[in-house]
């Protein structure tokens, strides 16, 4: 009886450090996931989450430091051609976790692989963003070999370009450019790659533990196969999927977890708690959120978002400085552009692109009456007195939001209802990508320091959320600004994308909201973790947790 009565006792004790009720776990570095990973495949992935966890596992070429300056990782050095459209790339001696070396073919093959996959990131290869020769091409079903990258040994990579692209160091952060073992890919059965501790490989700081899709919980131990493993002070951390900031403030507070996001009602609670307030951290980033219109013309309203009165109505009918006052609550700033705040400095005046927020205050702000002038132009255009609109958004946290624009547009604008539309978010990017939506709730995060990274994504062959609208003097400014006339030009270039970011504000393509800030409660020993506002937004290769 003795000998049971200690088990039980034991038992009991283990399981309560497990739940975080023991200081015992505090030095333990536990981590809030605003929602599930997606896909761990680099050629699948398009959320944050799913970035992040990339990036903890696996480094590409290049990597950013803490003040976002791009440095080496895998590749030790590179050299630039003169023209500025040859890259050379030098390989540091690295491995993979089983091993194997990290070698200039496991870049052809994850860039090939991507070329042909041809997801939503597909484009950043192509003429928009990186230029990588015979990109579009292979991305419309060329041969993938045809594309302009080389492993002359396996210590060289050797990319090719169509024309000069500034930013293309900083590019090769991104995972849309990280390496994939061929070998192990090959091993693991036809798509399973990614879905398990046993189906994906690192070359990074961490490795998985504990994974499968969908799952709340992620484990990750630290790669001791890591090229720069000296740096990296944690044994691992683990990552908790919470949606609600509820269930953060709660997970924070009983310490199950030492880093999460809140928002709303919370921040002020733990503004007034005295134990709480000096763990808040407001942590600005580049997310964009803005409303995405679908003017696709067989759309199952009748094609009546295709009217840009009624699409400017909408706009001016929503009070943004409301909405992140009382809704958002965490920070956000109200944006009035199609870039968000301080992002993309001019390289000589230091000027961000998006600093005059009055600079489209005559189609972009709340102003109720010219709304209601815009709505009466729609109403007689298309004939029609009343719009019945879905509105269509990832029940992930953005439920306060999406209720305020309906009540705000609902009651400036008689005549115009919104019926709301909340989804998972694996439905939800299948709907945005599918065309099944009338209105999203949309946002987008930087993937490079550069304009281009939001400006892309309206031209006729954008990505991800297709708002089927086609104007060819946008295309063609984006096209000038990067294999065009403007390529090398770069006050010409940035006049460029201020043409081409008033057309898509003018025609109201979008309506932009506020620029994301994340507000932030981590514990006092945690210490050393990077906030970025470009490609990943945490990084944990300096992070150290202490004892309390």
């Amino acid at each position: 009886m003795k000998k049971l009565l200690m088990a039980i006792l034991c038992a009991v004790a283990m399981l309560t450090a497990a739940c975080g009720d023991d200081s015992a776990a505090d030095d333990k570095l536990k981590v809030m996931l605003g929602s599930n990973v997606v896909s761990l495949d680099t050629s699948q992935a398009t959320d944050l989450a799913s970035f992040e966890v990339i990036a903890d596992c696996i480094d590409g070429l290049m990597q950013l430091d803490a003040n976002g300056n791009v440095i080496p990782a895998i590749a030790e050095s590179f050299d630039v051609s003169e023209d500025g459209k040859t890259y050379t790339f030098h390989l540091r001696d690295a491995k993979w976790a089983n091993g194997d070396p990290v070698t200039a073919d496991d870049f052809v093959f994850a860039w090939r692989r991507h070329g042909q996959q041809s997801n939503e990131y597909g484009y950043m290869l192509g003429s928009t963003v990186a230029c990588v020769k015979n990109a579009d091409a292979v991305l419309k079903g060329a041969d993938p070999k045809t594309l302009g990258v080389s492993a002359p040994d396996p210590k060289t990579f050797v990319v090719e370009l169509e024309a000069p692209v500034s930013f293309f160091p900083s590019l090769m952060s991104f995972i849309t450019f990280y390496p994939i073992n061929e070998k192990f890919y090959n091993s693991v059965a036809a798509g399973s790659y990614g879905t398990s501790p046993e189906t994906f490989l690192s070359n990074g700081a961490f490795k998985l533990s504990s994974y499968m899709p969908g799952a709340a919980n992620i484990q990750l131990v630290k790669n001791d196969q890591y090229w720069d493993a000296a740096r990296i002070k944690l044994d691992g951390f683990s990552y908790q999927v919470v949606s609600s900031s509820d269930n953060a403030l709660t997970a924070f507070k009983n310490k199950s977890l030492n880093l999460v996001n809140i928002s709303g009602n919370q921040v002020k609670s733990v503004k007034d708690d005295a134990n709480l307030a000096n763990d808040l951290k407001v942590v600005p980033t580049g997310m964009l959120y803005y409303v995405s219109f679908n003017q696709d013309p067989k759309n199952h309203h009748g094609g009546a978002l295709a009217n840009a009165n009624l699409r400017l109505a909408i706009s001016n009918a929503i009070d943004r400085e409301s909405l992140v006052d009382n809704f958002v609550m965490d920070g956000s700033r109200a944006t009035y552009r199609a870039l968000p705040l301080n992002f993309a400095p001019h390289v000589d005046s230091g000027e961000y692109f998006a600093d005059d927020q009055k600079l489209y205050a005559d189609v972009v702000g709340f102003d109720v009456d010219r709304a209601r002038q815009f709505l009466d132009k729609a109403k007689s255009e298309l004939n029609r007195d009343s719009f019945e609109l879905n509105l269509i958004y990832s029940n992930d946290g953005s439920s306060a939001v999406a209720q305020a624009i309906k009540s705000q547009v609902e009651e400036n604008l008689p005549g115009v209802e919104i019926k709301l539309q909340p989804t998972p978010k694996a439905e939800y990017f299948s709907n945005i990508t599918s065309n099944n939506y009338d209105i999203a709730l949309a946002n987008w995060s930087p993937d490079y320091n550069d304009p281009m990274t939001f400006l892309t994504l309206w031209t006729t062959d954008g990505c991800e959320i297709s708002e089927h609208w086609s104007e060819p003097a946008y295309d063609q400014l984006i096209a000038d600004c990067t294999t065009g006339r403007y390529a090398t030009d770069y006050d010409g270039r940035w006049t460029a994308m201020a043409s081409a970011e008033k057309i898509l504000l003018e025609q109201a393509v979008i309506a932009p909201l506020y620029t994301k800030c994340y507000t932030v409660l981590m514990s006092p020993n945690v210490e050393g973790v990077e906030f970025q506002s470009v490609g990943v937004e945490r990084v944990f290769k300096d992070t150290t947790v202490g004892k309390q």
